[in-house]
């Protein structure tokens, strides 16, 4: 079960066989409802081409959600003049589509695995057809009950935290840079009061484009996770734009400049959190929310949430009614389940693992240091205990756990 929402299920298959899921059982893939060759497919080309716009702008200016706000309401406008009902594209009409699957291919008994959106998509699954289901392995939670914009600060602090505690506990990195969360502190605050603009050459190559660092666009790369921005790079960065060159994270945003249009299923991200994420919660209780997480930094970052700027505004356009009733509920089951997250985490907090199995008597929970968002293929100790989850539900092997730590982080001359 593929994350996002809207991401494309069948081009993690790559990263599904290399981590060797396949090895010794089938493995099924499907896209969900609404993403790449699914039909209707809920690609929105006119939020890629404001993202790709976007890394030129002020990550929060007013100006920047208006933009973001109407390219969300040309989407939808296409959208819905195809005939297509954007309510129905929910958790809980896509748990019901695997349900349908897995008796549709004559299959008795089968493992569910997900990660990110797609562990909230699996126990959603499970609390509601748990026919079926022999296992569910989860990887990076998002546990239902708790999804929410306020909450995104909460991952943000504790898998940023968490890169911060790794580097003090390595005593050249704690030497080399010292005081990191003051540091970023003092840049989050610097940038949004002067912000940046460079042009950079994107990682991948191509015309240099513009690109613009402010205070949101730093917290934002650091939560992203994407590959563009390592955990390991993430102190000399830091220090390195203190002292004047930021470089490394000018090319990590510049990144941002080349999506694939087309191929993120953004109509499905926004059915999905302006229905299940976004009520109940107002934009001063995100704001609240950012305070507690970071104190210090400016409301501008802070009144918004992490990955998803504007969603209040946004959701006002999408305009898709409040299902938090029949989806903001945890999952109690007795089907083995395999919780797997990564220290570095800062999208889904490592902690919401162990939040998690409170309901899951039969859950194994382990946490891999040093890794971020999406742990299975990064982490060849997760690849071994979802191996032997798998073999053996109620029992896997996690010894490789014991052993692990964080790798060397860059140290700068």
């Amino acid at each position: 079960m593929e994350g996002g929402p809207g991401g494309d299920a069948l081009g993690a298959i790559p990263f599904l066989v290399a981590s060797g899921v396949n090895r010794e059982r089938d493995l099924i893939v499907m896209t969900q409802r609404g993403g790449l060759y699914s039909q209707p497919n809920l690609a929105c080309p006119e939020i890629d081409r404001f993202n790709a716009d976007s890394v030129g702008l002020r990550y929060d200016a007013p100006s920047t959600g208006r933009l973001l706000v109407r390219a969300a309401k040309e989407c939808k406008d296409r959208l819905t003049a195809d005939g297509i009902e954007l309510s129905a594209y929910n958790t809980t009409e896509n748990a019901a589509d695997f349900a349908d699957l897995r008796k549709a291919l004559g299959i008795k008994r089968w493992n569910a695995y997900g990660y990110s959106y797609g562990t909230d998509l699996a126990l959603t699954y499970l609390r509601r057809h748990p026919q079926g289901i022999r296992s569910v392995a989860i990887d990076s939670v998002a546990p239902p009950q708790i999804v929410s914009l306020p909450w995104t600060w909460d991952s943000a602090r504790e898998g940023i935290g968490a890169i911060f505690a790794a580097c003090e506990a390595q005593p050249g990195c704690r030497s080399r840079y010292p005081d990191l969360p003051r540091t970023l502190t003092e840049q989050v605050r610097r940038l949004e009061a002067h912000p940046l603009t460079l042009t950079v050459q994107p990682p991948g190559g191509g015309d240099p484009v513009k690109v613009v660092l402010d205070g949101g666009a730093l917290v934002n790369l650091l939560v992203a996770d994407g590959g563009a921005m390592p955990a390991v790079d993430v102190p000399a960065a830091l220090d390195e734009l203190a002292h004047g060159n930021p470089e490394r994270f000018a090319q990590a945003r510049a990144s941002g400049a080349t999506p694939v249009i087309g191929e993120f299923a953004h109509g499905l991200t926004q059915s999905v959190a302006c229905a299940e994420w976004v009520p109940g919660f107002s934009e001063s209780d995100l704001l609240k929310a950012g305070r507690r997480a970071f104190p210090g930094w400016p409301d501008t970052v802070l009144a918004h949430a992490p990955q998803l700027p504007f969603e209040h505004d946004v959701c006002r356009v999408w305009n898709v009614p409040d299902r938090t009733a029949v989806q903001r509920v945890a999952t109690a089951s007795n089907v083995p389940t395999l919780i797997v997250s990564g220290t570095f985490d800062a999208k889904t907090g490592a902690s919401w693992g162990a939040y998690t199995g409170r309901t899951l008597p039969r859950s194994t929970a382990v946490r891999i240091p040093g890794i971020g968002h999406f742990v299975v293929p990064q982490s060849p100790c997760a690849q071994s205990v979802l191996a032997s989850f798998l073999a053996r539900p109620t029992a896997p092997d996690t010894g490789c756990v014991a052993g692990l730590a964080p790798k060397p982080f860059t140290i700068t001359p």
